[in-house]
């Protein structure tokens, strides 16, 4: 049983406020932003209202401050994902700009001809077209790791494409569409045995579960901020240090370079490398708060109540006539969320009537047309839960969704 006083947290989000008890709003489109609390949006107001400054430039107190807070976050990140110092630690725009920051800065760099990128079919673009780019630029090629029709990965299968030509392994730490949790503390263990490096996209992972990048084995893991109570514009890469120090940028501008002539630049140290231009300092300063809520409520309780809500939508949404869902039918192999079709009406209309009824859903391919290419079908409708949703917001789904089988067929 989880630990969330669900009616507590909700209490810490302002936009619940704006819809009354009657016409009550159930928000389960958490994959794709997660609403944000109190603290995380007193974090930005007060950033700019009490210490606007830019960072590591000014001598003044209103620099050192925003300064402070600013690496202050780094340390906290560092510790929320046990990376070894904060100095592996990168602010970016988000998850697809850390990928990106990896498939060009690394890939464009490192990749020959003959060399493989090995992804798996369920992989969300961010983590699919910036190494499609990467191989059309260097003559490297991508081959891809297939899912069963439950939705998840063999390790025999992952093996079985492993080569010496393998240069890299990239794959999401859980599907965004399906939910699957995939092996990848197994997958980077494989990786490593031909001499490859192995980058994780955690962004539909990171504020579900606890994360321990130094147990998982990768060499990169990537998350954003807004899918997990953070503001939006706001990312984390994290790196082993041996290899950001190896590894080149992939935006140059003020604040990472070491020394500039007219004929050349030189770079400094990580992390300052990879943040060239002035940062999303607002931004940083809600993530922050936005870890320190997670913290304080425990991750564990957190990936309890996932598995708690996700086994009763599972059991609920299975009850009803011309639904089918895809992915694990077992919640504990599964991050917070439901992808369903219904058969005989579209998702996007499905979407629609279940709007009418205040439930909030995703409708669409989720940035993962492969993946949906692969189980044959052009969309679907996707439920994901975080910590100020229960089994009411189950229940009001299940409600609308029954009202849609009955209007749409």
């Amino acid at each position: 049983m989880a630990h969330l006083d669900v009616n507590s947290i909700k209490k810490d989000f302002p936009i619940f406020d704006r819809f009354f008890s009657e016409v009550s709003l159930t928000y389960i489109d958490n994959s794709a932003a997660s609403q944000k609390p109190k603290c995380v949006i007193d974090a930005v107001s007060d950033f700019y209202s009490k210490y606007n400054a830019n960072i590591h430039r000014g001598l003044y107190e209103l620099s050192e401050e925003a300064t402070e807070m600013y690496e202050k976050v780094r340390v906290d990140v560092a510790k929320f994902i046990n990376a070894r110092s904060p100095e592996e630690i990168i602010f970016t725009h988000g998850a697809t700009s850390a990928l990106n920051t990896v498939a060009f800065g690394w890939g464009l760099r490192k990749f020959k001809k003959g060399d493989v990128i090995l992804t798996t079919v369920a992989e969300h673009h961010s983590n699919l077209v910036a190494w499609q780019e990467a191989v059309q630029l260097t003559g490297a090629s991508i081959e891809f790791i297939d899912v069963n029709e439950t939705g998840e990965i063999s390790l025999t299968d992952v093996k079985n494409k492993m080569s010496e030509k393998v240069a890299v392994v990239t794959i999401m730490h859980a599907s965004n569409v399906l939910g699957t949790i995939f092996p990848v503390k197994g997958i980077c263990e494989l990786a490593h045995e031909v001499g490859a490096i192995a980058v994780v996209d955690g962004a539909a992972m990171a504020g579900h579960v606890p994360i321990n990048v130094q147990n998982l084995g990768c060499d990169f893991y990537a998350f954003s901020g807004h899918k997990m109570l953070g503001p939006t514009g706001i990312g984390i890469l994290w790196g082993k240090k041996e290899l950001l120090e190896k590894m080149e940028p992939f935006q140059f501008g003020g604040g990472m370079i070491k020394e500039v002539t007219l004929e050349k630049a030189t770079w400094r140290n990580p992390p300052a490398k990879f943040e060239a231009g002035t940062p999303n300092i607002a931004g940083v300063a809600g993530l922050g708060a936005a870890v320190d809520y997670l913290a304080k409520l425990g991750m564990e309780n957190v990936r309890e109540h996932d598995i708690e809500l996700t086994a009763y939508a599972l059991i609920e949404l299975s009850k009803i006539e011309r639904v089918r869902i895809l992915g694990p039918t077992d919640a504990q192999k599964k991050v917070g969320l439901v992808s369903f079709t219904v058969n005989g009406a579209h998702a996007h209309d499905v979407a629609a009537v279940l709007a009418q009824e205040q439930v909030c859903v995703r409708a669409g391919h989720h940035c993962a047309m492969p993946l949906h290419t692969r189980f044959k079908i052009p969309a679907t409708v996707r439920a994901s839960f975080y910590i100020y949703n229960n089994r009411d917001d189950v229940d009001r789904l299940a409600a609308a969704l029954r009202k849609a089988v009955e209007l749409l067929l």
